[in-house]
């Protein structure tokens, strides 16, 4: 395949991208020109952190050079800061630990292997006591107030929290939901991106089924199938995790420090 056409395959796969992208945009009331503002500082900071050659420093000319923007603004871009999704990521760490333990420690499951109804506080089991043993030093009410707005627990007329979910998921705040945006999308992105180009590594599970003719009422028993069996598989996947997560499991040997991740998730167009 010539660059040329390798080039044209690559702009429709990034306009069909960009189309969802651009509709939450617009929802949002994000000009272009914020976007495009957005897009340069992706592009120096790629350039800087995965472009530079080995065993020199990454300079602006040569993140000039890669990206097309001139010396001035690639200073100027650098020069702005990052505050990141590092709040987003911490919180959700919080909770789900939380969540897990709750679920999955016997000591917070009553005879019929049922997460029970936790006090607030006292020795465990007690909602303080599954926080501090799951989140560390974070106040129990911090936690609480979390999963209460998110509907994820609920607390009884004695006072005791009634555990509703089994996972942490995020629903209730429009704004965790835009950052999640940043956080999902970017793991299927590279995930992608890993198979593309790397091809003396072993590459990363990406599947899809999809069919184009489903009558309505059998789209939406699709959904629920997938509520069920999807669900079910990610509890499998989500304590396999943290039993060798060394966050929950301090005692977990091994090298290094990987942040990996399992989504599945539905799409539907006409």
């Amino acid at each position: 395949m010539s660059a040329n056409e390798q080039n044209k395959i690559l702009y429709k796969a990034i306009f069909k991208l960009l189309r969802p992208l651009v509709r939450i945009f617009l929802r949002n009331g994000m000009p272009f020109a914020a976007f495009a503002e957005i897009a340069k500082r992706a592009y120096v900071d790629v350039a800087e952190v995965e472009f530079s050659v080995p065993g020199k420093k990454q300079t602006n000319s040569r993140i000039s050079t890669i990206t097309g923007l001139t010396r001035k603004e690639v200073q100027r871009i650098k020069a702005i800061e990052d505050g990141g999704n590092d709040d987003l990521i911490e919180r959700y760490n919080r909770a789900a630990r939380v969540v897990y333990g709750w679920v999955h420690d016997a000591s917070y499951s009553d005879e019929n292997n049922q997460s029970r109804d936790l006090t607030i506080e006292g020795v465990a089991p007690s909602f303080s006591a599954l926080v501090k043993e799951y989140s560390g030093d974070v106040p129990p009410r911090a936690i609480l107030d979390e999963l209460l707005q998110i509907g994820i627990v609920d607390q009884l007329q004695d006072g005791r929290i009634k555990l509703l979910e089994r996972a942490y998921i995020p629903r209730a705040s429009e704004i965790d939901k835009l950052q999640y945006l940043g956080t999902d999308v970017s793991g299927l992105i590279s995930t992608m991106d890993r198979n593309i180009h790397m091809k003396d590594k072993k590459p990363f599970f990406q599947r899809k089924v999809y069919y184009n003719n489903l009558p309505e009422e059998a789209a939406e028993e699709l959904q629920k199938i997938l509520s069920d069996k999807g669900q079910y598989l990610l509890e499998i996947l989500d304590q396999w995790m943290a039993e060798h997560d060394r966050d929950i499991t301090p005692t977990v040997k091994g090298t290094g420090r990987k942040a990996s991740g399992i989504g599945i998730y539905y799409f539907e167009d006409e």
